[in-house]
């Protein structure tokens, strides 16, 4: 799939996901439904059904669904390809004229069927291509200072040791290697291990705590190689391409993947030397670590995947899929919402903003790394169109639901004027940050 194509796709289905949801919602009130745009500005074509035009307008960055009897202001009606001047009738189908529950869940419901999107896409790659875990079962990290009581013999296991067996059971995978170290009964255990070849005793804790830790205290090795990298990020900046392979952060040597991630992860906002090889050839990159939090902590990010290559994937049943999708989805939205947080606070610059032309890049690889992670990539980005809809700025969801907190607080509505000179501001703020990310897409693309 091209880039061009994979970005039409992933603003189409979504703009489409999230204005069916306030079209249905407004059906399940019995509000008078105008319009259903894909797009905004002038017609590019439609058609009637009903009471309601079904159009495609010829801006494809966003979309409407339009009520009869929604106080909109002169411009945004413009925008959205013209009105209808001529006086209406008020009735009791109007948008204003529905309690504020009713107008609310109109609101909300675009946020909402975003939000079930991502749900919805996270379970289906699971169910159908199961859950990645590591294809090796090669030693990489052992943090002595969480191994439990019993299985200090760990600490010398020497790094790309291969684990062959544990007790009488093979493991051909990390998740193997995971649940054979959970799920052996409580005791001693030999566990085998090739290059080199030994063995050593452990005992398996009881308690499922004790078995947790000792599951996290063993991480399996990947090589520290760059897969992709995420457009406009520190990694993207610095000059780093899928292919390269990591050997050392600030002068400090990396044999692995963890090596390197914990390496970044210890550094947020420092300014590091990454040295690379890439086609035999030794390169240094001075990258700039972005600054995020992590329960209550500042971690480094860098904007890279590992290579696709270190993942088998193992089948799960459909419910443990939908809670791995449910578990996803609040992971993406918690980075989406610190990442928001950092850009308020200062944590993270502006430059950081990416337009039409990042979420282009980033579809075109996504598409190009196959279907699973096209759905993945689309499930994020319907996370990211929630809540940035969600922001209580005019014109957006979250603008109309500030005006009927208002109106409920007050007990009345704010004046069509009012709502016409703040829709006014937050339309300008809308083109301010168009025009910023667009600005810093430019200057990364040419080298600024």
């Amino acid at each position: 799939m091209s880039t061009a194509l994979a970005t039409l796709v992933v603003l189409g289905v979504l703009i489409f996901i999230h204005e069916l949801g306030h079209f249905l919602a407004g059906r399940a009130v019995d509000a008078e439904i105008q319009r259903f745009s894909i797009g905004f500005g002038p017609k590019m074509f439609g058609f009637k059904y009903g009471e309601t035009e079904y159009v495609f307008s010829w801006i494809p960055l966003g979309g409407y669904v339009k009520f009869g009897g929604m106080g909109e202001d002169e411009m945004l009606e413009k925008l959205e390809g013209g009105g209808d001047d001529s006086p209406r009738t008020p009735g009791a189908r109007d948008f204003d004229a529905k309690p504020i529950w009713a107008r609310a869940l109109i609101l909300s419901a675009g946020v909402i069927f975003n939000m079930l999107f991502a749900f919805g896409a996270y379970t289906y790659v699971i169910a159908e291509w199961g859950v990645p875990e590591l294809s090796t079962t090669r030693v990489g990290t052992v943090y002595d200072e969480i191994l439990p009581p019993g299985t200090e013999s760990l600490i010398g296991i020497s790094t790309g040791s291969r684990f062959v067996r544990i007790g009488d059971t093979e493991v051909g995978s990390w998740g193997d290697v995971e649940r054979g170290l959970f799920e052996a009964p409580p005791g001693p255990i030999q566990l085998d291990f090739a290059e080199p070849d030994q063995s050593v005793e452990i005992r398996i804790p009881v308690t499922e705590a004790e078995r947790r830790a000792l599951v996290r205290s063993v991480e399996g090795w990947v090589e520290a190689g760059v897969g992709s990298v995420v457009p406009g990020s520190p990694a993207d900046e610095g000059g780093l391409e899928p292919g390269d392979r990591v050997t050392a952060v600030a002068g400090i040597n990396v044999e692995g993947w963890f090596e390197f991630t914990n390496e970044i992860r210890s550094r947020p906002g420092e300014r590091v030397e990454v040295t690379i090889v890439r086609e035999g050839r030794e390169l240094i990159r001075a990258i700039t670590i972005d600054a995020e939090e992590e329960q209550g902590a500042q971690v480094g990010r860098m904007g890279v995947y590992q290579p696709v290559g270190a993942l088998s994937y193992a089948p799960v049943p459909l419910t443990e899929a939908m809670v791995y999708g449910y578990r996803e989805t609040v992971a993406v939205t918690g980075m989406i919402l610190g990442f928001l947080r950092d850009l308020v606070t200062g944590g993270i610059s502006p430059r950081s903003l990416g337009s039409i032309v990042t979420i282009g890049e980033a579809s075109g690889q996504a598409a190009a790394a196959g279907v699973d992670s096209f759905l993945r990539f689309m499930a994020l980005f319907s996370v990211n169109l929630a809540i940035l809809n969600l922001l209580p700025i005019p014109v957006l969801d979250g603008g109309h639901l500030a005006f009927l907190l208002i109106e409920g607080v007050r007990g009345k509505a704010l004046s069509f004027e009012t709502k016409m000179r703040w829709n006014q501001v937050g339309f300008l703020i809308i083109m301010g940050i168009m025009v910023l990310a667009l600005s810093n897409d430019f200057a990364r693309l040419l080298g600024f």
